[in-house]
């Protein structure tokens, strides 16, 4: 496991050295300007989002903000797609506050270190390849579903300061603004959405969403304009983290309280890190990466639990204003990390001048650029039962989080698939001059469509020679072999002769060995089936 770990992380450092000279070559000034701006841009909308989430968790504001700054700049080094942007999330946050009100903030810090551990593990076993069996309505209701929250997660900003809490959509209790507060607030946030909307056709000279920024907040300083601050949240003055190993006990009854909390949390951060990489990478058109961005977020995870941070994964909000902003490269998440530990250290006062609204509006337009509005035209189009997991996996991840929709999703899909296809297996049958009955077995054969098989045949009726051809067929599984078996000992009760024919290599053998006569085709498929099973006393079993 440790030879592996270092040849992992020594490829990985070696893809990094030749993409950076790569980078070198073509870094002009005009591209490193566009980078640092979109960093800049990120970095100013990750402040509230960090902050809002550390109260989620029920973690102090600088918690928040040292995971976003360390998981964001260690996988912008080391991440699998260039122009992610990592940093504390929600989806994280709502499973910690469990965790922390019950043992505290120093049992989160172990949690985290573990759950790096764990996806550092699942990285080096290249288990990120799997996200490939996300099917495309997954990917449709994820996002979906994603800008619904990310909606909803803005309404909090619309509330009295210092009447909301946090939860974990944005929104708990807490009064509504009414009257000319609203006015502002709602002006301000269109302004700013206009701004983004416009610049791109007057300059590209400056990222959009930043020139928003800017501009409302300026207006805003200038005129005086009470609406609510990003000061308003908390104060997110602080200095470097540190260095910090957890204070907790180390015994086995810590494992234990530790363990289950690490596992979902490294499982939900690299669902969502792994569909995020897919889909910066349909924007980018770059592909590849996944088992490294394991590695990175657990690497980035780890270090995070060490330096008092709340630990964090991809943040798919922010990595669409990344993209959208121009940032393309590396060069743009270093930016933003680097961004916002000197907004922490030495520019909050800055920082916290700057009004909510228009971060509200810049989130609003990553709402709009985020939803799949092809979905809603194609619903009536694609298959019922791709339009309804669209609508499933959308609603899931409103009500609950993002990571049990995409499981709902793909196990919905999965189930659908397999009946699909249970319900295909059919055969055509006509009798040889001989006097023999042929059945061409048609659809594959596995263990949704094993009884549906063993129902195709008629050992009481049928002549004395039955020959079974499987070219048409798949054998896919233990089931499908047990369904053969007890089709063909059917038949021999019967007293009667039965055939065989063009079976895979692994049936042949196993049913041979089961005393059942196969005939030997030059055209006989050469695939495996997915287990490989032992025979014991003439029958079939899954021994070994």
């Amino acid at each position: 496991m440790a030879r592996s770990l270092l040849a992992t992380f020594g490829d990985a450092l070696n893809l990094k050295t030749q993409a950076l000279k790569s980078q070198a070559v073509d870094l002009s000034p005009a591209l490193l300007k566009t980078e640092i701006l979109s960093g800049l841009t990120v970095a100013l909308a990750l402040v509230p989002e960090a902050v809002a989430f550390s109260f989620v968790a029920g973690v102090h504001p600088l918690v928040g903000l040292y995971a976003a700054f360390i998981v964001g700049l260690i996988t912008a080094l080391i991440g699998g797609r260039p122009g992610m942007i990592s940093g504390a999330t929600g989806a994280l946050a709502v499973v910690m506050v469990s965790l922390v009100s019950r043992h505290g903030v120093e049992y989160l810090f172990a949690t985290v270190v573990l759950m790096g551990l764990i996806q550092i593990f699942a990285g080096v076993m290249r288990w990120g390849k799997f996200i490939r069996l996300v099917p495309h309505p997954v990917m449709l209701g994820f996002v979906n579903g994603l800008a619904i929250v990310i909606f909803l997660a803005q309404m909090t900003q619309f509330k009295v300061p210092g009447t909301a809490e946090v939860g974990a959509h944005g929104m708990s209790g807490g009064d509504w603004m009414t009257g000319l507060p609203l006015i502002l607030m709602l002006g301000l946030v269109a302004l700013t959405m206009a701004i983004i909307y416009a610049m791109p056709k007057l300059t590209n000279a400056i990222p959009a969403p930043l020139a928003g920024i800017g501009i409302v907040a300026a207006i805003v300083i200038a005129f005086g304009i009470d609406v609510p601050r990003v000061g308003d949240l908390a104060s997110i003055e602080g200095g470097l983290p540190t260095f910090h190993i957890p204070m907790v006990p180390l015994t086995w009854e810590t494992f234990k309280i530790i363990l289950p909390f690490s596992m979902i949390l490294a499982a939900i951060g690299l669902i969502e890190s792994l569909l995020t990489l897919n889909l910066v990478g349909e924007i980018t058109g770059k592909r590849g990466g996944a088992s490294q961005e394991c590695v990175a977020q657990g690497v980035a995870n780890t270090v995070t639990g060490f330096f008092g941070g709340m630990g964090g994964c991809a943040m798919i909000g922010q990595s669409m204003i990344n993209v959208k902003s121009g940032g393309r490269t590396r060069i743009a998440g270093v930016a933003a990390a680097l961004f916002l530990l000197a907004f922490i250290v030495v520019a909050s006062p800055v920082i916290e001048i700057i009004p909510l609204a228009a971060l509200v509006g810049v989130m609003f337009m990553v709402v709009i650029g985020t939803f799949a509005w092809s979905s809603l035209m194609i619903l009536r189009k694609v298959p019922l039962v791709d339009a309804f997991v669209i609508i499933l996996v959308t609603v899931v991840t409103v009500m609950t989080d993002l990571a049990t929709a995409v499981v709902v999703g793909v196990i919905v899909s999965a189930l659908a698939y397999a009946w699909q296809n249970a319900t295909r297996i059919h055969a055509k049958t006509y009798t040889t001059p001989e006097g023999a009955k042929v059945y061409q077995v048609q659809g594959p054969l596995f263990f949704g469509s094993a009884d549906g098989f063993t129902e195709l045949f008629d050992p009481e009726d049928d002549p004395e020679t039955v020959i079974v051809d499987f070219e048409g067929s798949r054998v896919a599984d233990q089931s499908a072999l047990s369904a053969i078996e007890t089709m063909a000992a059917r038949y021999e009760s019967a007293g009667k002769r039965l055939q065989l024919r063009h079976l895979s290599r692994d049936c042949h053998y196993l049913l041979t060995k089961a005393g059942q006569l196969v005939i030997d085709s030059d055209d006989d498929p050469d695939y495996e089936i997915a287990t490989d099973y032992g025979v014991r006393t003439g029958q079939l079993s899954s021994g070994h």
